[in-house]
């Protein structure tokens, strides 16, 4: 079987570094708030190429904690991608604003900015923007928008670690960016994580303080806030991961590039490839299908796993029973035909080749 993402021999590159991280933070007697975290922040920073990197407990907390620090809330609108993971709009509805969704452009799968101003009332705060899949969304156009009705800028870069726009990391497209680390993503902890990123230095030290109970000094609290703090043994094996991160990326773009050049079926229809390669990390590469459940099937015949990101649009979520009667029909015909194909660092070269040779059989 051909796993769809095989997490114990990714990991198992750096088995070494990871067990050495491990000890250190045993052995220092400091487990929250300490050298590991700082020292993941600065890098993390740097290699955004940001001012500020804030470690956080996950990624739905990162963009949640943002939301909150601008002050946004009961009575605000946030604009948001119709088609995304619901962690996105979660956040919204967490800090009592409410989620203005917009369809995305069928060919990538973002949001589709030429959208966006019709949705724009007196009450909007903000523009999260979802980087869907590690493909960056359009930003200069989204940018202009929120220039135009003074709105902040919000990146979900949970899916676009490293990812490039016009010479800039994500992490440094907007006011403030969201990043998870869940085990799965481009940078994985080894449990839950997540960070934010901005120049913003009002809104960092504000952020700071939200994190650890609302305040900067113990016993003293600033805010009505939260214990939402990466702790230092992620921070630590996260240290070592984001070293190969760049690596890691361009392993999933050649990965990507044969896919892209040797699928060949008429009735598969492939993802977005962008001029600039570098405008995507690939964190999941999405194939889309009329005959979806059928190829599934097959390619699990054939011994590859696959998985569907996501069968059921935001709108569609019990969760949001009050959005069941809006229409939007891009999202729901993107989720009822993508697939998403293995691809990952430690993928190889037969397995690739394989999975290429099966899809194009499936008829």
């Amino acid at each position: 079987m051909i796993p769809f993402l095989n997490l114990k021999k990714i990991n198992a590159q750096y088995v070494q570094e990871l067990k050495e991280a491990t000890s250190r933070v045993i052995d220092s007697g400091w487990y929250i708030n300490g050298e590991e975290v700082t020292t993941f922040e600065q890098n993390f920073a740097a290699y955004c190429g940001v001012r500020h990197c804030i470690g956080v407990s996950n990624g739905l907390d990162a963009l949640k904690l943002i939301l909150r620090a601008y002050e946004i809330g009961p009575g605000d609108e946030v604009i948001v991608p119709s088609n995304t993971y619901i962690a996105s709009i979660l956040a919204i509805s967490e800090v009592g604003a409410t989620p203005i969704l917009v369809e995305p452009n069928l060919e990538t799968y973002n949001i589709d900015h030429s959208l966006i101003d019709s949705k724009i009332t007196s009450s909007t705060k903000a523009i999260l923007v979802v980087h869907l899949y590690g493909l960056v969304a359009e930003m200069n156009p989204i940018l202009e928008i929120a220039k135009k009705h003074q709105l902040k800028v919000i990146e979900d870069a949970a899916q676009a670690h490293g990812a490039i726009y016009n010479g800039k990391r994500t992490g440094d497209l907007g006011d403030a960016a969201g990043f998870s680390f869940y085990p799965g993503k481009n940078l994985g902890a080894l449990g839950d994580g997540g960070a934010i990123t901005t120049n913003d230095d009002k809104l960092a030290g504000k952020l700071i303080a939200l994190r650890n109970y609302g305040s900067h000094k113990k016993y003293e609290n600033l805010y009505k806030g939260y214990n939402h703090r990466l702790d230092e043994m992620q921070a630590a094996l996260l240290l070592v991961k984001l070293q190969y991160l760049d690596v890691d990326n361009m392993r999933r773009r050649i990965i990507a590039k044969k896919y892209l050049e040797e699928i060949i079926n008429s009735t598969i229809i492939l993802p977005h490839n962008p001029i600039n390669t570098e405008q995507t990390v690939w964190h999941v590469f999405v194939i889309r299908t009329k005959e979806r459940d059928r190829l599934q099937s097959y390619l699990l015949d054939n011994g590859i796993h696959t998985v569907i990101h996501y069968p059921i649009p935001p709108h569609k979520q019990e969760a949001y029973k009050e959005m069941k009667q809006e229409c939007f029909p891009i999202s729901e015909q993107i989720h009822q035909e993508i697939l998403s194909l293995p691809i990952s660092p430690v993928q190889t070269n037969e397995e690739t080749a394989e999975i290429i040779r099966v899809l194009n059989n499936f008829r």
